[in-house]
């Protein structure tokens, strides 16, 4: 009897061990899981509930682009207005651009030039002044 019970318990413990010992594959599994190609166990309607998505969250604006107390957020209450930027290039050289001030990023103003009606990206890190015309 302690035999039969000693090879029952192998066979159980091999059986085991055969079951643990295929590796995974990666590909989720389940009751409500189905492969490529097969169909979905029927499931009782009652125990599929459909839970809306919540909204994607706000886009929030940096405070460099909105508050008055950093360059971009001042530049970009004047959006409209005629201007004359004049840029450092390099160590000594001054070069200005005018124009109308369309647009403001982190990092860039968009000037529609007055002679050309070209729009102009510039750098606003090269920036030294800005007037603006009233």
């Amino acid at each position: 009897m302690c035999n039969e019970r000693m090879n029952a318990m192998k066979n159980y413990m091999m059986g085991m061990n055969r079951q643990h010992a295929v590796m995974p594959t990666g590909m989720p599994a389940g009751q409500y899981y189905t492969y490529p190609g097969h169909q979905l166990a029927s499931v009782p309607a009652q125990q599929i509930t459909s839970v809306p998505a919540p909204p994607p969250p706000a886009e929030i604006a940096p405070q460099t682009l909105t508050s008055v107390m950093y360059t971009p957020g001042y530049l970009k209450t004047q959006i409209g207005r005629k201007v004359k930027i004049e840029f450092l290039i390099g160590t000594n050289l001054v070069v200005d651009r005018e124009g109308t001030l369309v647009d403001v990023g982190a990092s860039y103003v968009i000037i529609q030039e007055t002679e050309t009606d070209d729009l102009l990206l510039a750098d606003l890190y090269s920036i030294k002044f800005v007037k603006f015309y009233y």
